[in-house]
């Protein structure tokens, strides 16, 4: 393993990482860093033979979250009251947007959550994310539109952000 090829791609591309854990999670940190964590290990795991690393750590956050959810019957769910405070170091306002879009992310359902970061965030195909999550393209359409029609409802404030 080229440990020092590994340690630079952990080190430029960890902060992107962590937002996408963090908005795959619901805003949770500690199950963003577990999902980060998780993936890189093993990335590290298989780092030769990767081509791609980023596609490949990202289909594992997919992938390892995806699993996450199917358990989640087994454990019990972590509500929290409000967000916790976080610096706002945006003069324009895209700080308090993001807490907005956070916190209305943070209600949907964990499939609903997955289906709008993957089609709108990633910008990936339905087709692919149908793939991704192990479900039918009409699957993905319809939670889109219900997760969409459920972000207008928890945060109608998005609605003027186009």
């Amino acid at each position: 393993m080229d440990e020092s090829a590994f340690r630079d791609f952990v080190a430029a591309r960890s902060p992107a990482l962590m937002r996408l854990g963090f908005l795959l999670t619901g805003g949770d940190q500690h199950a963003a860093e577990d999902l980060v964590q998780t993936a890189l290990a093993k990335l590290a795991a298989k780092w030769r033979r990767v081509e791609a690393p980023e596609a490949y750590v990202r289909q594992v956050m997919y992938r390892q979250q995806v699993s996450w959810w199917r358990a989640a019957g087994r454990r019990p769910e972590v509500v929290r009251a409000e967000l916790p405070d976080l610096p706002d170091n945006d003069a324009h306002g895209r700080s308090e947007l993001r807490m907005v879009l956070r916190g209305a992310l943070a209600r949907l359902t964990p499939r609903q959550r997955a289906v709008v970061i993957l089609r709108y965030y990633e910008d990936l195909p339905e087709r692919d994310v149908a793939q991704v999550l192990g479900c039918s393209v009409g699957t993905v359409r319809s939670t889109a539109h219900r997760s969409l029609a459920r972000l207008r409802e928890v945060a109608p404030e998005l609605e003027v952000v186009r």
